[in-house]
């Protein structure tokens, strides 16, 4: 009897009930930036010298309704202190944007179609990505397909029109003014970037772009109409094994020279780009990992009828190239440039780097990379100079507060030194310190 008596207690009491998952997802950012430069790069009216502070804030929401999911995010990003020439543009100001707003229908296991504005990576990101160091990021309105077919096989197909990151003229950027951007049919990008694990014992990421965009009133173009066809071929960095990553593109089709309204000029286009690093990451104590790399980016022969110089697309480049901001005097554009990095891990709370870079325009008549800086003689030679760069990254509360900060050293040789809009500035410094809160 107290057998059967206990077995009815026990089937009358119910465990607690546990508490549903939320449809919702909340999450909150806000990272404050100060960052100075010194013996500034670029040409004039840009400052010898300049100093920033920046604060960007991010708000996101979704709500998982089954069948579909809507999403929403909000980036503030603004800027204080600057030059009244300061370099800062709506790369480091964009206030009040609704840089995400979408409905993702979800598809047979983990594949799903987005529509509206959405932000995105793609691969390494040397093509299209969502910004983390630059204040303001790439966003774009449209349809993602991404196809999800199971152990690490996926296909992401896109078509959208990029924003124009309002506004964009000096004065209203000063004053932090609230402009939406703006997208339309003037500009189109398109294309599908592929993953395959399992090849040559790495995995392997084609891809194909085109990018098609014709002036407007509101907007002045290079009237570029080009594809960009590449692919990438990675092995992730382990502990005691060697690591590789190569990627290489070519892009071909129509654009003017510059997006002045008298350029009315279409010129044949041919550009390439090739990067290429192999590391190797030892067991123990800070895992520290020893990589060397290579970038190069076809820059521009002024030849009648062609045009030659790379463009980046929607990339970012801090990871490669060091920080941007006000500083970032390199991208994947007129460069040819080796480069050595230590990464060291010391806990799970703290990593950091040192590199240096050297780097050589691919055309000394054309711009060089980022700078601005070019000689159209030739006469300043190719080689720009060498970088030296630091970063350190801590988390003060893991997950919660982190703060990062980094340095780097330009070392200006002839073509930064010597070309005719080349500024008397002596050699680049510069330095940030970020503090970021997550929700």
């Amino acid at each position: 009897m107290k057998r059967i008596a206990f077995a009815i207690v026990a089937c009358c009491i119910a465990p607690p009930a546990q508490a549903e998952e939320s449809p919702w997802t909340l999450s909150a950012s806000a990272r404050l930036r100060v960052e100075s430069i010194g013996g500034q790069f670029r040409p004039l009216p840009a400052p010898a010298t300049d100093t920033m502070v920046s604060l960007r804030t991010e708000l996101a929401a979704s709500y998982d309704a089954g069948p579909v999911r809507f999403n929403a995010e909000v980036w503030d990003a603004r800027a204080w202190g600057q030059d009244l020439r300061s370099s800062a543009n709506s790369g480091e100001v964009n206030a009040l944007e609704l840089v995400q707003a979408n409905v993702a229908v979800k598809l047979a296991g983990k594949s799903a179609l987005t529509l509206g504005r959405y932000t995105l990576d793609l691969g390494n990101r040397r093509m299209v990505a969502r910004q983390r160091f630059r204040n303001t990021t790439n966003a774009f309105t449209g349809a993602l397909l991404a196809l999800d077919g199971g152990k690490g096989r996926k296909l992401d197909l896109m078509f959208a029109l990029p924003h124009q990151r309002l506004p964009d003229d000096a004065a209203s950027i000063r004053d932090d003014k609230v402009q939406w951007d703006r997208e339309s049919f003037d500009v189109m990008f398109f294309g599908g970037h592929g993953t395959l694990p399992n090849v040559l014992g790495g995995t392997l990421q084609p891809y194909a772009f085109g990018l098609v965009e014709r002036d407007s009133a509101k907007l002045a173009t290079a009237n570029r109409r080009i594809g960009t066809v590449g692919a990438r071929h990675f092995v992730k960095a382990k502990a005691g094994a060697w690591d590789h990553d190569i990627e290489g593109a070519v892009q071909f089709g129509k654009a003017r020279r510059t997006a002045g309204a008298a350029d009315v000029t279409d010129l044949d286009v041919f550009a390439w780009f090739v990067h290429a690093d192999a590391g190797y990451t030892f067991a123990g104590g800070w895992s520290p990992r020893v990589v060397a790399m290579f970038d190069a980016a076809s820059g521009d022969k002024g030849k009648a009828g062609k045009f030659t110089r790379f463009d980046a697309l929607y990339s970012a480049r801090r990871f490669e190239f060091g920080p941007n901001g006000l500083y970032g005097p390199f991208r994947r554009s007129n460069i040819v440039s080796p480069s050595l990095r230590l990464e060291v891990t010391p806990s799970k709370r703290t990593d950091g780097f040192m590199a240096w870079r050297t780097a050589w325009a691919e055309n000394r008549r054309d711009q060089f990379a980022a700078t601005g800086v070019r000689d159209a003689s030739g006469a300043s030679g190719n080689l720009g100079g060498h970088q030296i760069e630091g970063r350190v990254r801590h988390w003060i509360v893991p997950g919660l507060l982190q703060v990062d900060g980094g340095a780097a050293v330009l070392l200006k040789r002839r073509l930064l030194t010597n070309a005719p809009n080349a500024p008397a500035t002596g050699n680049t410094t510069y330095g940030y310190v970020d503090l970021t809160l997550t929700l």
